[in-house]
């Protein structure tokens, strides 16, 4: 895999590309939190690692500007699940509306 997750603000979404194939993870900006709100990988993708490779990059995303998240996608979900690293990006009970 190669490639590097880049943030499409336009968009409202992180994407990464390899090939002519791009898989993203949509959002939302809501109270200073990146709400995400979908992941999509093409079936071309699958297998390799990209839909993690873009959680993280998400996630890096916000650490590096100091923001939090709120992962209502059930992928970004598991995957703060498996990586506690990233837990401490998670809002709080009762932070922003969803």
């Amino acid at each position: 895999m190669s490639g590097d997750v880049k943030n499409n603000a336009a968009k409202n979404r992180y994407e990464l590309t390899v090939g002519d194939a791009t898989a993203v993870v949509e959002y939302e900006k809501r109270d200073g939190a990146i709400v995400f709100t979908h992941t999509e990988v093409p079936e071309s993708m699958a297998g390799q690692g990209i839909g993690s490779a873009l959680a993280r990059g998400a996630l890096e995303d916000a650490r590096s500007s100091g923001q939090k998240v709120v992962p209502l996608c059930p992928f970004v979900a598991k995957y703060i699940q498996r990586h506690p690293e990233y837990q401490d990006l998670v809002v709080a009970e009762g932070g922003p509306s969803t």
